[in-house]
């Protein structure tokens, strides 16, 4: 379960270890024989066969209020549970936790955007226009690596256009990619997974779907255009257990929840000059921004946005987040790669900039620590 912080009211710390996103794979990997993968401490049904499907921005929460809409999905929230994601509670982060089975600290994508120590560019993970190569910005060995050298049959269903993506070999290399096309295929999508499923004598199939996240990025997840994506996923939820034989074991989670800002919530930081100066770069997202900082004091920087900010935010230093456990362990070749400062927002308000005018046109948003964006569900079937 989450630790939420007595000191911190309302931030949710990660799990790591005992019941985060990076403990699923190595969980799995304890009943499919994968070397270091030695302790399911999520406490999975044995088998020899497990497919994930990881719903772009499911939260715990969400589904627990819509319950009533989800018939399949409500029916394992019995025996579910609620893992957390990493920090930041982004898709970058969580994909690669998902995919290494380690905290963020130790694979080193960051967050949605995030500053290169050795270049000083801006990468975006999303969509990886940059020339750096992604294993080697993230060369640690990925479970599924481990898994398919250990003789488990591997693969990952997904879009065409994720086969080769930056994202993708940073985060689930090792896994054999069995592409769609389009995504309202989904009986095409459902055999692709059934079919992998039934591959060798141990398998491990990971799925993919995204209309979720993006449907509540630009109506918002209190919209009823993301309850009907929630509907419609559900049901195909549904038709893939049914679809695969009763040996498979069917999990189904997310890499974030979800919250709703309104426009006057919106604080832009180009209109306040306090919360800019000393800042040399400004990446990350709404909810979850990084500050880098290279001739002014951090501290003093962080003064000045808690100072703005008030109780709307937790503001801290990369050193106080770090001794916190926001990232778990952070190796010391990875450590530059986080802002100087961290500026997580609280209750339903974000930092905006015109630097990427695109977030000015989103509604729901995602990046901090509380429980509606921490916290995704274990449910399996």
């Amino acid at each position: 379960m989450a630790a939420t912080s007595t000191s911190l009211p309302g931030l949710v710390l990660p799990a790591y270890g005992t019941g985060s996103l990076a403990d699923l794979m190595p969980s799995i990997g304890a009943h499919l024989g994968v070397p270091g993968a030695a302790a399911d401490v999520l406490d999975l049904p044995a088998a020899s066969r497990y497919v994930v499907v990881l719903v772009d921005g499911l939260g715990w929460n969400l589904v627990r209020r819509s319950a009533r809409e989800v018939p399949f999905l409500a029916a394992l929230l019995a025996a579910g549970r609620p893992l957390t994601s990493g920090v930041p509670s982004t898709t970058v982060t969580s994909l690669t936790s998902l995919g290494t089975g380690l905290p963020p600290g130790q694979h080193g994508m960051v967050g949605y955007t995030s500053r290169v120590p050795d270049t000083g560019e801006i990468l975006n993970a999303l969509t990886w226009e940059s020339d750096l190569l992604a294993r080697a910005y993230q060369p640690r060995a990925t479970f599924f690596e481990r898994a398919a050298a250990a003789g488990v049959q591997v693969s990952s269903v997904g879009l065409q256009r994720f086969q080769g993506s930056g994202l993708t070999e940073a985060a689930l290399r090792g896994a054999a990619f069995v592409p769609f096309e389009h995504e309202r295929a989904e009986e095409r999508r459902i055999g692709l997974v059934t079919a992998a499923a039934a591959q060798g004598d141990r398998s491990l199939v990971y799925a993919y779907e995204r209309q979720l996240d993006h449907v509540g990025h630009g109506h918002g997840c209190n919209s009823e255009d993301w309850l009907r994506q929630l509907i419609r996923v559900d049901a195909m939820c549904e038709r893939l257990r049914d679809a695969l034989p009763d040996d498979v074991v069917l999990v189904v989670t997310g890499d974030h929840g979800m919250v709703d800002v309104p426009r006057a919530h919106q604080v832009v930081a180009e209109d306040e000059p306090e919360l800019m100066a000393g800042v040399s770069a400004l990446a990350g997202e709404g909810r979850f921004r990084q500050l880098y900082v290279d001739v002014d004091d951090p501290a003093r920087v962080a003064a000045r946005w808690r100072d703005l900010l008030g109780d709307r935010a937790w503001v801290r230093t990369r050193d106080e987040a770090v001794d916190e456990g926001w990232f778990g362990p952070v190796a010391d070749d990875l450590r530059e790669r986080y802002g100087h400062v961290l500026v997580a927002l609280r209750g339903d308000w974000a930092v905006m900039t015109r630097q990427y005018p695109r977030e000015l046109t989103l509604v729901g948003m995602h990046g901090s620590l509380t429980e509606a964006e921490m916290l995704v569900p274990l449910l399996v079937g």
